[in-house]
């Protein structure tokens, strides 16, 4: 589709001058707005000019300055501040395109480079104001480019109806908790160097999701920093506007010295009904599926229904915790890099205290229990506590096979792809685990592999040891000299030659760096991303475009079957979910939550 894309910005005005030609009711709003961003309204009108009249009490209050002139060239480099030589920070032309004057104001100040903005008028502005949603320091902004500015105030009505009330308190709290822990932790030229700035305009960094050893000296220092991090990006929207001083506290403690996990419904203590008077509860392991609250199995909807308390990994969404009765607790796990025994260990404990307190215990997972998700070690765990009978685990749809299905990649395809394989990107402890080689008909998905992506395409694509034909090795037995000869000359140069031979050694087969894959992250919610690219810029791609977790890598000829690069593309991006749009009435239209398929999608290349 053809036009321009805005560069959309948010300006400091604080004690700028704006100069707001016209005494009509555009030119009090446009007053107001600028009040309102602490900048200094000059309105330009001749005195016999008629004034709206919430334009003449701001006036007579002393909000506005009124100049009772008509437009002189001058004005723009008369009224300003003194340390910018008097020249107006910007102009406001409220008299309309029929005006004479406003295209020569526009060419004046562009001339001078001058913000303007004419109304209704798009050709003549250098900028334009956006349909904004005001929440504290929350700011929403919805633009057209100047193709419907009614279209913009609905989007905007149906963007702000949709979130949770007091998110602007929220944004003040948790801005506060970031500065007091960089203040405390002395963490702010860590954070700056990391990438964890104040900086709007760009998702999470590819380093984000970044692996901690505990040789890692700097993990224990900026645990707080990390943990908030990760209650930013992972907690529902609905729990991060309803934070308490509690919860404030909670996070600035280290996280040694925490207290138990937060709480999102209403704690089910001992003596209450749900614990008093019971024998052993009964613990559910299960999955969640890969996002989308419709991909839950009836089986664990029902769970979700009736447990007394939920224990959810951090990467459950949004859409299906809000299927939680507002009665039932819920902790979501503490997991961030470099602290994930940690928080399992507490998890664990939990569900052993519920289980012994007679409560329906429900661990939720993302995805599917067993497939990594620690699952069989969480049964093992209940069982050497005596509590293996009290266990169930139900299925769920695992991301491994969903997310490629809502990416458009057959895993199998035929003449394409004959196998599937699932593998980890990251080993116990962040050991590298063994790549696999490449079969020609092999599609291979890595879970938990883009914050190491670059290192993975590097063990892929070099040759090593593995299955196969391969290079002989020199070893111990009969003959001498080089590889594949015997002695040569009758002579024997060294005295142990004659004990060794040569043993075919395998090698694994390197994958070609020009090997289709793609980055599938967010796989069935709304703000689901694909990068389809090649193992030659898999990781540029991501270093590019940032992170946004969770996500899969998927390789092979199989990314490539229904999605071909354009020639000459290093990669191509994707952006939304609507893979289950017929299904308007599932459970993810419940609240409303659903509401950015239709919108925000900005395709960066497909």
């Amino acid at each position: 589709m053809a036009g321009h894309v805005s560069l959309l910005t948010a300006t400091d005005a604080r004690s700028n001058v704006h100069l707001i030609i016209g005494s009509n009711p555009l030119a009090a709003a446009r007053c107001g707005q600028s009040l309102s961003a602490g900048a200094l309204p000059i309105l330009l009108a001749p005195e016999t000019a008629e004034l709206h009249y919430t334009l003449q009490k701001r006036i007579d209050d002393g909000q506005v300055k009124w100049v009772r002139e008509v437009f002189r060239d001058e004005h723009l480099f008369t009224l300003g501040r003194e340390d910018v030589d008097h020249v107006v920070d910007a102009v406001f032309v409220t008299t309309g395109p029929r005006d004479a004057l406003s295209a020569h104001i526009s060419k004046l100040c562009r001339r001078n480079r001058i913000p303007v903005n004419v109304v209704d008028a798009p050709q003549l502005c250098s900028f334009s104001l956006l349909s904004t949603h005001v929440d504290g320091p929350l700011q929403i902004g919805i633009t057209t480019n100047g193709r419907g500015c009614k279209l913009a105030s609905r989007i905007r009505r149906e963007v702000a109806a949709s979130l949770p009330p007091n998110l602007g308190s929220a944004c003040l709290r948790l801005g506060d908790v970031r500065r007091r822990i960089q203040e405390e932790d002395h963490l702010l030229h860590m954070a700056l160097a990391d990438g964890d700035d104040v900086d709007d305009s760009i998702d999470q960094p590819a380093s984000f999701n970044r692996l901690v050893t505990e040789a890692d000296l700097d993990a224990a220092k900026n645990r707080r920093i990390r943990w908030l991090s990760q209650i930013c990006e992972y907690w529902p929207l609905k729990r991060l506007a309803a934070i308490t001083d509690e919860d404030v506290a909670s996070i600035l403690k280290s996280y040694g010295d925490m207290g138990p996990a937060e709480s999102i419904g209403k704690s089910v203590s001992a003596n209450s009904p749900a614990g008093r008077g019971r024998g052993l509860g009964r613990i559910i392991l299960a999955g969640s599926g890969p996002g989308h609250p419709d991909m839950l199995t009836r089986a664990t909807h029902k769970a979700l229904q009736t447990a007394d308390l939920v224990l959810a990994d951090k990467l459950v969404p949004a859409g299906v915790l809000d299927l939680i009765p507002r009665r039932t607790a819920v902790h979501i796990a503490r997991k961030f890099p470099g602290n994930a025994d940690a928080a399992q260990a507490e998890l664990q404990q939990l569900a052993v205290a519920g289980v012994r307190d007679g409560k329906a215990v429900l661990r939720l997972k993302q995805g599917d229990p067993y497939i990594y998700g620690r699952g069989g070690e969480e049964l093992a765990f209940f069982r050497a506590h005596g509590l293996g009978h009290c266990v169930s685990v139900l299925p769920g749809v695992t991301s491994a096979l969903a997310a490629p299905l809502f990416a458009d990649i057959p895993p199998t395809q035929r003449d394409v792809a004959d196998q599937v394989l699932i593998c980890t990107g990251t080993g116990k402890k962040g050991r590298a685990p063994d790549p696999p080689e490449f079969v020609p008909s092999r599609t291979v998905v890595f879970l938990m592999a883009l914050h190491r992506v670059g290192a993975l395409v590097g063990e892929l694509t070099a040759e090593g040891e593995g299955e196969g034909e391969g290079e002989s090795e020199y070893e111990s037995g009969s003959g001498s000299g080089s590889p594949g000869k015997g002695v040569e000359n009758g002579s024997n140069n060294n005295n142990n030659n004659n004990d060794k031979k040569y043993k075919r050694k395998p090698t694994r087969t390197p994958w070609p760096r020009t090997t289709p894959c793609a980055v599938v992250e967010r796989a069935s919610c709304p703000d689901q991303r694909v990068i389809r690219t090649t193992l030659d810029h898999v990781a540029e791609a991501v270093e590019h475009e940032g992170s946004r977790p969770p996500g899969l890598l998927v390789v092979g000829q199989a990314c490539a079957f229904l999605n071909k690069l354009e020639k000459g593309r290093a990669w191509s991006v994707e952006e939304g979910f609507r893979g289950l749009d017929f299904a308007g009435d599932g459970l993810w239209g419940l609240d409303g939550s659903g509401l950015g398929l239709g919108f925000g999608v900005g395709v960066g290349g497909a």
